[in-house]
């Protein structure tokens, strides 16, 4: 497999740590509020990573964060504590306010059909970690006080800016958007380890430590938890672009001095989903999320869809068109595959050169593109039905579009309305089991002379571009 690597900007070969184990870790979610779609964009694309690793035979332990402490309404040290920012907002505890969203979290993942991580750890159960880790940067000098609070001191380090080169007078403190001035940094790249009361007298979240009451900072979550499950060397993060810097980038400086020697080569980072107006933020108000997908009529998987659709490292841009044409996709292939019997026995050469031309394909790069191609290539393959169920099933191993589910679904719908019809009315057309059922309501409606709701059936149809003819014993359709 290659992949993208963030730090090098280049494509190299997937490798590991210990052969055949993938050490994966990604960032999880502030749970201070609703995920929006753009948030779960990221999820998707590591899901499908993660699936496509199995599939190809590797080990995965993938381990995520939840953040209920320490992420500022900035990423950068400054702002409001985003956790308490979420408890004011809706009068409840920051506890409360934590479980209510992670729960949501994990719904809209369900629905969404992307794999709880084999293990899920909230910041506020690792408190020991953090402190073994910061009080080792302390006595090695990586770290100091200032003003009640612990910082990373950033000179100490060859090379920070890991994912991008800048000037250095891109970030000056004050200087950048967003950045306000710390006069207890001693250098404008130093972010904070760990808070004590000194920063937020009113912080719902506190611990002892030998630095005084206080909570972690952001950054050091990750590099605790990821040390805690994944053990010294990590092969995989994963997150958002936007993670890159400076979360990421402290998560290695951090790291990397902790420890004393490289910590994770490959940084995997998915690209914005973004609105006509620009980039997707809760800082807007209104956002989009999947319980608005589905009050809107969409299945959630039509998003998913929509995503995969498109590579990881591509800006996508949401309109409600665009996720019309995917959920329309989405629909036909539904229905293409519902036509598909599943009767005879699977063709196992053309099984598996189909399944190792996927292998190759989708592991340039996570193409999913191409893995959505793929399954259209497997419906027009020159086989029998069965070897071509086979095929999309083992592909859906990876895109989890529930397919063979979905489209078994729609087959035993078809099948229960043609038998309701009457056994002796054959409907004859293109095997698509939705027109199928139209079709026959359309015969039922004029069985019963409701002849107003056989027209406007007809008429349904018609837009639809369906000519509907009847026969002798059923109707055959055609579209036009």
């Amino acid at each position: 497999m290659y992949l993208y690597n963030s730090a090098t900007h280049k494509k190299e070969e997937f490798k590991t740590h210990t052969p055949g184990r993938v050490e994966m870790y990604t960032c999880g979610p502030t749970v201070y509020h609703f995920a929006h779609i753009g948030n779960l964009r990221s999820y998707i694309m590591e899901d499908v990573l993660e699936k496509y690793l199995r599939f190809a035979g590797y080990d995965v332990n993938r381990v995520m964060n939840i953040t209920d402490v320490g992420h500022l309404s900035s990423d950068a040290d400054t702002g409001e504590d985003k956790m308490l920012k979420g408890a004011k907002r809706e009068n409840k505890t920051v506890m409360d306010i934590a479980k209510f969203y992670t729960d949501a979290f994990f719904d809209d993942c369900r629905k969404l059909n992307i794999k709880t991580p084999d293990v899920v750890q909230p910041a506020t159960g690792c408190i020991d970690e953090y402190i073994k880790i910061i009080s080792k940067l302390v006595d090695t000098g990586y770290a100091y006080l200032a003003g009640g609070n612990v910082y990373f001191d950033s000179s100490k380090l060859e090379r920070y800016y890991i994912f991008n080169d800048h000037d250095e007078d891109d970030l000056a403190v004050g200087v950048r958007e967003g950045v306000e001035e710390d006069s207890n940094k001693r250098n404008k790249n130093d972010f904070v380890l760990w808070f004590t009361k000194s920063k937020f007298e009113d912080q719902a979240l506190k611990w002892d430590s030998p630095w005084g009451v206080g909570y972690p900072g952001w950054h050091i979550e990750c590099s605790g938890i990821s040390m805690k499950y994944n053990g010294e060397y990590l092969d995989l993060h994963c997150g958002g672009v936007d993670n890159a810097f400076p979360h990421h980038t402290n998560e290695i400086a951090q790291s990397e001095s902790y420890l004393g020697h490289p910590w994770c080569p490959q940084w995997f980072h998915v690209h914005h989903l973004n609105d006509p107006a620009g980039k997707m933020s809760k800082s807007k108000g209104e956002f989009l999320t999947v319980s608005l997908l589905e009050e809107k009529g969409y299945d959630p998987l039509a998003y998913r869809w929509f995503c995969l659709q498109s590579h990881y490292r591509k800006t996508l841009v949401f309109t409600w068109e665009n996720l019309d044409n995917a959920a329309a996709a989405y629909t036909k292939l539904l229905n293409r595959v519902a036509a598909l019997k599943p009767e005879g026995d699977v063709d196992q050469a053309v099984f598996g050169e189909y399944r190792e031309k996927f292998l190759q394909q989708v592991g340039n790069d996570l193409n999913t593109s191409m893995a959505v191609t793929a399954v259209f290539d497997a419906l027009k393959a020159k086989t029998n039905d069965a070897t071509k169920l086979a095929v999309i099933g083992e592909f859906d191993k990876v895109l989890s579009m529930s397919l063979l589910e979905k489209a078994a679904a729609l087959r035993e719908k078809a099948a229960q309305a043609v038998q309701s019809g009457g056994g002796d009315y054959v409907i004859t057309g293109e095997g698509d089991p939705e027109i199928d059922a139209k079709v026959l309501a359309r015969y039922e409606a004029k069985k019963a002379k409701n002849f107003a709701e056989a027209d406007r059936i007809r008429d349904e149809l018609k837009r639809q571009g369906i000519e509907v003819t009847d026969v002798k014993g059923g109707a055959a359709w055609k579209r036009l």
